[in-house]
């Protein structure tokens, strides 16, 4: 009789193994795509880096940079009053 059992409860065992395998591999792939890279938004001293460089580059018209750099330039005095008051 317990010959007769074993195979069955083997087969059980490793079915049972491998399904909490799978969900644990599920679990953290999820938390993974949950998580995923932190976007961090960029200040206005980097993007108008970036912007100055397209102007550079022949990308931005001077009067698009202008305009661009105007309100930029409200945007980085907030940054900088806020980075002041931190301390």
């Amino acid at each position: 009789m317990y010959s007769a059992l074993a195979p069955a409860l083997l087969n059980a065992v490793v079915w049972a193994g491998l399904t909490v395998a799978g969900l644990s591999i599920g679990i953290l792939l999820l938390r993974k795509l949950r998580a995923g890279p932190a976007k961090q938004e960029s200040t206005a001293s980097e993007l108008l880096s970036k912007f100055r460089e397209l102007h550079s580059e022949g990308e931005l018209s001077d009067a698009e940079y202008r305009t661009i750099k105007t309100q930029l330039a409200a945007q980085l005095q907030q940054e900088l009053k806020g980075n002041i008051e931190k301390g």
